[in-house]
């Protein structure tokens, strides 16, 4: 009953993700290339076709995308949390059934007292406030969860002594383990940091050192969230066995309410900046609110790494509850056995093919775009000259259609795939797959969404006056980074902690098939 209650949604989120990612960066290129890089208009500005379609984008990619996306990273390990709770048959199986509830719900009560404690002032970072409100809803919820599960779990304890202590200890891992992640994705991807410098410097000699600089410092920061990953594993691990690690994964995203609010923050900064140039304000009211997306850049690419660290928590305990379901023994998951060995490598290739599926919709949705804003400025010169008014219908049509039509093969991909290994490979050969998938998406997904990040943003700290400013070769060149960092960010990085936990949720829904298919 519970792995059917997620399964619904991760394919909400699913296609939240991939189908809106394809709307908005569809939109978003093909706004940039021919408006911005052609045309030499301002972004945003009325006369660009693309303009309506793609800030209605950034509402169905990044705030109804992400939310979805959030949302099912914590149905996911709330579900194998309880699943793995079911398991114990010693001790107190109820309470470790309720206990992530209870922990989800003090985290709820938690992000909202953090949101009231969000205050900037005029010429004050917001990155800070937003910190703050963070931080504050993490040390609340750090403080209260410890008495919570004490009174909860009382002296009780199951497996070799695993008491409440160690239920709290989890908790605190996955909580510091989240924050530390998004404190290296701010600095991988934040505005006047060292790496996105590095990029802004290598955008003056060009586009291709813009984009060799950002592929260098996406891959580098897929280091430090990595091993936090690992080191959060160990040690719940080793305090209570899968299900600390369960409880350090509820952890990681006990402060969901917050890290949804701050991460939707951006899109929101965004489309104020989009009409803001619409509406003609004055060039301050721009320049205010290009400060404020600039942040929003880094607090969208930190919600997309707690949602990648807690798929990899997730992912593991789903394996574990697939295993169980399936009546796999240790002895068929060696590395020596050719079908699991088969299953690793077929499994670490599927991310860079449903990658290449996002990333090659966008391309076939911008180029139809591309194709459109250039019509309408051929044949009709009078919208530059804003004397006639652009088709934004059209734009907005080409957008739906393509994310409609080509997100159908990347989600056939992440359903399909483990039911056909299952059955025509077998369990060993799918538990194989699901930890090729999980190893390597896992991996790419970080090493994308960051580096789109700082792609833009290092764009943002052109456009503020740096290395030339507006206009000048290094802001096309920025463009041009900013363009190929679009898909990699708000498309094919993020759908990765999706179609990890969707292939492991597939998998457990027809591990009973498969026990009596293979006898």
């Amino acid at each position: 009953i519970l792995t059917g209650q997620e399964m619904p949604t991760a394919d909400i989120a699913l296609f939240s993700r991939v189908g809106g990612g394809i709307f908005t960066k569809a939109a978003d290129v093909g706004a940039d290339l021919v408006g911005k890089v052609e045309a030499g208009i301002p972004e945003d500005h009325p006369s660009n076709p693309a303009v309506i379609a793609d800030n209605v984008g950034d509402n169905v990619g990044d705030v109804a995308g992400m939310g979805a996306d959030l949302f099912e990273s914590f149905a996911g390990t709330l579900v194998g949390s309880m699943i793995l709770g079911l398991a114990v048959t010693e001790g107190l199986p109820f309470r470790l059934v309720s206990l992530p509830l209870l922990l989800a719900s003090l985290g709820l009560l938690c992000s909202i007292a953090g949101v009231f404690l969000v205050r900037t002032k005029e010429g004050k970072n917001p990155q800070t406030a937003l910190n703050i409100g963070t931080f504050s809803a993490g040390a609340l919820a750090l403080i209260l969860s410890a008495p919570l599960i004490y009174f909860f779990i009382g002296d009780r304890t199951y497996g070799n002594g695993v008491s409440w202590l160690y239920l709290f200890l989890s908790t605190v891992i996955g909580l510091v383990c989240g924050i530390a992640i998004g404190m290296t994705t701010e600095y991988y991807t934040g505005t006047d940091r060292k790496p996105v410098c590095k990029i802004v410097k290598a955008s003056e000699t060009g586009a291709a050192t813009n984009i060799i600089t950002g592929m260098g410092v996406g891959m580098l920061s897929t280091l430090v969230p990595v091993l936090l990953i690992c080191v959060s594993i160990l040690i719940s691990y080793a305090l209570g066995g899968l299900y600390c690690v369960s409880l350090a994964a509820v952890g990681m995203l006990i402060t969901l309410g917050i890290e949804l609010a701050v991460d939707a923050y951006g899109p929101i900064a965004d489309n104020a900046g989009g009409l803001a140039v619409m509406a003609e304000y004055p060039k301050r009211v721009r320049e205010i609110t290009d400060g404020l997306d600039a942040v929003g850049n880094t607090t969208a690419a930190i919600g997309k790494g707690f949602a990648i660290g807690s798929a990899a928590l997730t992912a593991i305990i789903l394996f574990s509850s697939f295993k169980q379901q399936a009546g796999v023994g240790d002895e068929l998951l060696s590395l020596t056995r050719v079908p699991v060995l088969i299953g690793l490598i077929v499994g670490a290739m599927i991310p860079y093919l449903f990658s290449a599926l996002a990333m090659g919709a966008i391309g076939k949705a911008a180029f139809k775009m591309i194709e459109e804003v250039r019509r309408q400025f051929r044949e009709h010169p009078g919208i530059l000259t804003e004397t006639e008014k652009p088709d934004y219908d059209k734009c907005v049509s080409i957008s739906t259609s393509a994310a409609l039509r080509e997100m159908i093969l990347p989600g056939l991909l992440a359903t399909a795939t483990p039911v056909a290994v299952g059955f025509l490979g077998g369990i060993d050969m799918l538990m194989g797959l699901l930890v090729g998938v999980t190893v390597s998406g896992i991996v790419l997904a970080i090493f994308m969404s960051n580096s789109g990040g700082a792609w833009d943003n290092a764009k943002k700290m052109i456009e503020s006056g740096h290395s030339g400013g507006k206009g000048s070769d290094a802001h096309k060149a920025s463009v041009v980074g900013d363009t190929v960092g679009d898909p990699f960010k708000d498309t094919a990085g993020p759908s990765l902690n999706i179609l990890i936990k969707l292939m492991a949720i597939v998998s457990l829904v027809i591990a009973p098939l498969l026990k009596v298919y293979w006898g």
